[in-house]
């Protein structure tokens, strides 16, 4: 069950060969992802904070909510492409996808648990035993089967379906109207440095020139790095499925396109200002509109599983 690779795409960073994708595998991680049983009181799956029709992500809150209803500091990130990717959450915290689990799963205000104490809980379910033995020809659950068994699952939640990719493609349903085409044309001319085709985002961290949110005192990169340069750099995200992955920014402080938009082309904090009128932004929302991937968004196969 390798990973297919779109033409033109770059390699992907993942190593592979240290955690084969398999059948086996991906379904155990699909089970443990939508699984409350790995939060501290069985409420809060990976899922809560990251549904599949809205781009792996949660669009009804600015900031992401865990146990005991807990209010998180950030929103959450959209999960896709993340074979590309070396570092994850907002602030890179996280350098490797076999570890990026614990993050939520130690958190006191996501889901509050240990991967100890989930082993102890996976290893007392019929189901589990089943499961752990397909994938690794071992019945026992441990916590690094379990981490290797979440990769396996997310590195399979590949969007590349989209308009934009039949446009680029030259497949059916990829023609652009004059106004997508034109969107691209800005989006080219205005965004590309940071959101480079075709992932479009760098997996690097950059500010996005909005000022700090005085509640949450996020300097985002510098709490990590200690370096005062990277305050206020943010994790570059992708705008794959953009348009169902609102709240915007790394506090969900935007609900519309239009408000990013707004906010891109006033700020003084950028190198280069981005200068667009009203018409412009139409088109170039337009575009962004092209990067919605339907065929991702309700692949059964990254679903709830019903079985």
């Amino acid at each position: 069950m390798p990973l297919s690779i779109p033409a033109g795409w770059p390699k992907p960073v993942y190593d592979f060969s240290k955690n084969p994708l398999t059948k086996e595998g991906f379904e155990l991680g699909r089970q443990l992802f939508y699984d409350p049983l790995l939060s501290r009181d069985h409420t809060i799956s990976c899922a809560s904070c990251h549904l599949q029709a809205t781009g792996f992500t949660h669009v009804d809150h600015e900031l992401s909510h865990g146990i005991d209803d807990k209010l998180g500091t950030r929103n959450s990130m959209t999960l896709m492409n993340l074979a590309w990717s070396k570092h994850f959450m907002w602030d890179g915290g996280v350098n490797h996808l076999d570890v990026q689990p614990l993050a939520p799963l130690n958190s006191p205000v996501e889901m509050d648990e240990s991967l100890e104490n989930v082993v102890k809980k996976l290893k007392s379910r019929l189901k589990y035993r089943t499961l752990f033995f397909n994938a690794f020809g071992d019945s026992l659950a441990t916590g690094q089967k379990v981490l290797l068994a979440f990769s396996q699952f997310l590195l399979q939640l590949q969007s590349s379906h989209s308009k934009y990719d039949k446009h680029i493609r030259n497949e059916e349903g990829g023609d652009f109207t004059a106004q997508e085409s034109n969107g691209l044309r800005l989006f080219r001319l205005h965004c590309a440095s940071c959101h480079p085709e075709p992932l479009f985002t760098t997996n690097g961290f950059a500010k996005n020139g909005l000022p700090i949110d005085t509640t949450l005192n996020d300097f985002g990169r510098m709490q990590i790095t200690q370096n005062p340069q990277d305050s206020l750099k943010f994790k570059v995200p992708t705008l794959r499925n953009i348009q169902f992955t609102f709240p915007y920014m790394h506090d969900g402080r935007f609900k519309k396109l239009r408000e990013v938009l707004n906010h891109y082309s006033s700020t003084t904090q950028l190198s280069q200002p981005i200068v667009l009128s009203a018409e412009e932004k139409v088109d170039l929302i337009a575009f962004l509109l092209t990067l919605s991937d339907r065929e991702f968004l309700f692949d059964k196969r990254f679903g709830f599983p019903r079985d």
